[in-house]
This record gives structure tokens, sequence and C-alpha cells, in this order.
């Protein structure tokens, strides 16, 4: 409807219809005067929506104006206008999503800077980290998914009015400058030519949605790991029977993340359909553009409603710093192992120091030690306990940049604001 409209605005002022008309059609172009039964009988009969639409506009009119409606149009013109302020309201609302998850990431960052906790490889302890380092790096990909959104922004922004075969035939020796002022009329850019089948930039935007659903879905798994009984250090907020079992009273069920992981199994499957939708041959597709109807207001439902649940959680996450230390030491402080190694290095060179650490790390697990028990054991053995150092680095001793990086993911979210 906003399309049509600006549309007759744009003829009149370039005096392809009367100002008198163009006033009429935007009176009578409104939703209250459309009858939505009649005009999805008469789509599923045409095969389109815009006749219809513009046959119920048309009756409202007298007449003179009713045949001024959707003048030198054509049906895809107006479609395709109409999905793409569709498509920037979509991305200007998902923006203001990210906005607030990276706030709510970068706050807890800070908060957390300095908490030491297990890192993970292979769903292993591997060294220790920070809780706001596991953020920051989570942080920084929104950083960057927000970039990806600016720049889809800009290439889906454009008008489409080229007429029926792309060459705007139809509107005359106004076409250029009819289609630059229904550009404006609707804060659109005017493309540099037709792209009713070069549907690259709905692939941007499917992409985009796409990847944003990925994003949260590895925000979500990883709440879902740290939550785990056996692990406990995370979990999603609490109320009174959020995340409830019907049979098992104790359970507290990270159902946000779950979503986020779900909503991103059936993103993928979808995005799997945009290099196909891109197939549209010749000057009109025949099947490929009818499934962008369902498509790619599916994956900006989609994004949006992951982009919710990973709000929920940032805002709301709960951390057990205490259950983070412990954790640290279990497994007999394996986790230090690679500091042991890099600390014996220096005089025994890193393969033998591998070897050193390898073999205490074995009796470790063997033996229900600790690293700290073992590696002198080992080292007598090897004649090498001499150079072991007089303090074993401790887990806060051994975060590397964790801080730091920090510091840098906040300052970068923080600059683009």
């Amino acid at each position: 409807m906003a399309a049509e409209r600006a549309l007759s605005t744009a003829q009149a002022r370039h005096g392809v219809i009367t100002e008198d008309d163009a006033a009429q059609i935007n009176q009578a172009a409104v939703l209250s005067n459309i009858d939505r039964e009649k005009l999805w009988e008469d789509a599923k009969n045409v095969g389109y929506p815009i006749l219809g639409l513009v046959r119920q506009i048309a009756s409202h009119l007298p007449e003179g104006p009713n045949g001024r409606v959707h003048y030198g149009a054509t049906t895809q013109v107006i479609m395709d206008t109409g999905l793409v302020l569709q498509m920037t309201a979509s991305l200007n609302a998902l923006d203001k999503q990210i906005v607030r998850l990276g706030n709510a990431l970068a706050a807890r960052a800070e908060e957390h800077k300095d908490t030491v906790m297990p890192g993970r490889t292979h769903a292993q302890q591997a060294i220790p980290t920070t809780f706001g380092a596991t953020l920051a790096t989570f942080l920084d990909q929104i950083r960057r998914q927000r970039e990806r959104l600016e720049e889809a922004l800009e290439r889906v922004r454009v008008i489409s009015l080229f007429g029926a075969g792309g060459n705007n035939a139809a509107q005359g020796e106004q076409a250029a400058t009819v289609r630059a002022e229904m550009a404006r009329l609707l804060d659109l850019k005017d493309p540099v030519v037709s792209w009713h089948v070069e549907r690259d930039v709905l692939g941007d935007f499917g992409w985009v949605c796409s990847t944003l659903c990925g994003s949260m879905a590895k925000f979500g798994r990883n709440i879902v790991d740290l939550s785990r009984t056996e692990i406990g250090e995370v979990f999603e907020p609490y109320n009174s029977h959020r995340g409830a079992s019907s049979m098992m009273p104790q359970k507290v069920n990270p159902i946000s993340s779950e979503l986020m992981i779900g909503i991103s199994v059936v993103a993928g499957a979808l995005t799997s359909t945009l290099p196909r939708l891109q197939e549209s041959g010749h000057e009109r597709a025949a099947g490929e553009w009818q499934g962008e109807w369902l498509v790619i207001p599916t994956l900006a439902n989609l994004a949006g409603a992951a982009l919710d649940e990973a709000i929920v959680v940032a805002e709301g996450m709960r951390v057990d710093t205490d259950r983070m230390s412990s954790n640290l030491a279990f497994a007999g402080g394996l986790i230090m192992a690679e500091a042991q190694m890099i600390q014996l290095a220096p005089a025994l060179g890193r393969e033998k120091a591998h070897d050193l650490v390898y073999e205490a790390s074995t009796k470790t697990r063997e033996e229900h030690t600790t690293l700290a028990e073992e590696l002198p054991i080992i080292a007598v053995q090897h004649g090498v306990e001499d150079l072991l150092p007089k303090n074993f680095a401790q887990p806060a001793d051994y975060v590397g940049e964790a801080q730091s990086m920090v510091n840098a993911a906040v300052a970068a979210w923080n600059a683009q604001l």
C-alpha cells in the first residue's frame, strides 16, 4: 500500500497523472478499504495479490482516478518494493536487538574480566581462562554481525520500478524521474539498473538472518554445556517453574538456549534454498520468486526470535564463580599441564618438556592424584628435578591476554555504537 501511494504521488509530481488523482488514490489506498478475505481468494485465483489489491483500491474511487491506480506498474515492482520496505524495517529491528544484546554482553564481560574458569577444547578442560574472555570473543562476533547487518541494509534499501520486463517502457519519458522521486518518498535508493531477477540482495538478507541464528546457537550451546549438573558454572535466569519438567520436579531446563539451537537448525535448512532462489531466469522468475515469500520472512522471524532469547540469557544469566574455581582443581589440576610444560621448556626444550608432563599427566589420571604431586616424582626419575620451578604456576597466573581481550572487545563494541 505504501508503494502504491508513493507511486501515485511521484507520478503526479512529474505530470504522469494529476495531483487530484494522486490525492484520491492515496486516500483510497489504506488497509481499512481492503477486504482481506476477498484479497486472499483473488490472490489464489490470480496467483499473486496485486491485481486484486489494485481493483479493491480502484473500487473506492470515482471514474477517472480509478483508472490511474498502479499506473504503468506491474505486480512484481510493487511486491518487491513492499518487500524492501519490510526487509529494511526488519534489519532496523534486528539492529536494535543486537545493540541490546551487545551491551549486555559487554557489561557481563567487564564484570567477569578476572573471573578465572576452565577453558575447554574438544569438550574437555584445556587451560585456564576467564569468563569475561569467553564473553568477549562472542561480543566481538556480535560486533561483526552488526557490521554485516549494516552492509546488508545498504544493499537492501533499493526501490524496484522497472516495469514488467525490466526496461520500464510503460512509464514513458518520465520513468527515471518518477522512480527517483518514488525512492525519495520511501527513503530508499534508486538502483543503477533493474534487479527484479537479480536476487543476490535477498540472498544477503537471508544469509545475515541465518548467521545471526547461528551465532545465537553457539551462545546457547555454551550455556547448555556450562549449566550441566557436572559443570554447573553458568545458568539461565530463574523464576518459579521456568524450564520446569512435568515429571521431574528438580529440573530447571535451559529453555532459551534450547530455542536458540532449535531455531538455528531450521534457519540452516532454509538457508540452503537461497542459492536456488537466485536462479530466476531471463526477465521474470518462474517459481523461484514464490519460494522467497516463505523463506525470506521466516528467516527474519527466526533471527528476531533467537536474538530475543539471547538477550534474556545475557541480561539475566547466573554465574557460579565458586563452581568455576572448584572446577579448576577437577582432575587433579591437569588443566595446568600446558603451563608446567611451558615453565620447563626453556631448560628442556619443548618436546622433552611435553614428554615429561605427558607422563606425569597420565600418572595423575591413573592414580587419581594431582599433577603437582606426580610431576616432581617423574622429574626425579628422569634426573631433571633441579629444573622444576620452585613454585608451580597457578590458574590465575596463566590466563594470558584474557583480561586485555575483554578490554579490547568492549572498546571495539563501544566505538561502533
